[in-house]
């Protein structure tokens, strides 16, 4: 049976096997401490019966007015769990505490334009493409990411999902 639990500091030296991904964006420590601390409710570990981290996610609240938001920085489960359906499980969990704890307007992520494979899964949860971000991954192949949004109970017209007509440079984002 998989447990949702809080991140835990020494979670740090068990969760490789899940940041191996290719498609995972792994992140320094401070990063990962800067979450915890501010955070806490939105970084959370499906562990297994054994004590493995199968997956996590890991989130924030950010914005203004109608633009008060839930942000997925990362979700991510092992290739070992995988279709099991923990990452729904997980952005389920994240949806509930945007609801509840932050009472916000709508969940946001960002997500590689060539992860075909996660825009898919995203879309199956309800999420749709709010605009394109040009150039928001770099490195020796920079790539644009989509900003996928769903809208939570406090947007009943779903106004933070309607998309942008042009893309954006990752300098003109909000927050």
């Amino acid at each position: 049976m998989t447990t949702l639990r809080q991140f835990r500091i020494e979670d740090c030296l068990k969760f490789n096997q899940v940041n191996l991904d290719v498609l995972t964006e792994t992140y320094n420590g401070s990063f990962y401490m800067s979450y915890l601390s501010k955070w806490p409710e939105s970084f959370v570990v499906a562990e297994s019966p054994h004590g493995s981290i199968m997956g996590y996610v890991l989130g924030k609240s950010e914005g203004e007015g109608n633009l008060w938001h839930g942000h997925v920085s990362a979700v991510t489960v092992a290739p070992a769990y995988r279709r099991l359906g923990l990452a729904k499980t997980l952005m389920d969990y994240f949806e509930d505490v945007s609801i509840r704890t932050y009472n916000a307007y709508f969940v946001d992520l960002f997500v590689r334009q060539s992860n075909h494979l996660a825009i898919s899964m995203y879309e199956k949860f309800g999420y749709r493409t709010y605009r394109r971000v040009l150039g928001y991954y770099s490195g020796e192949l920079p790539e644009d990411a989509l900003d996928m949004r769903k809208a939570l109970p406090r947007d009943p017209d779903k106004l933070s999902m309607v998309p942008l007509e042009h893309p954006v440079l990752p300098q003109d984002l909000e927050w």
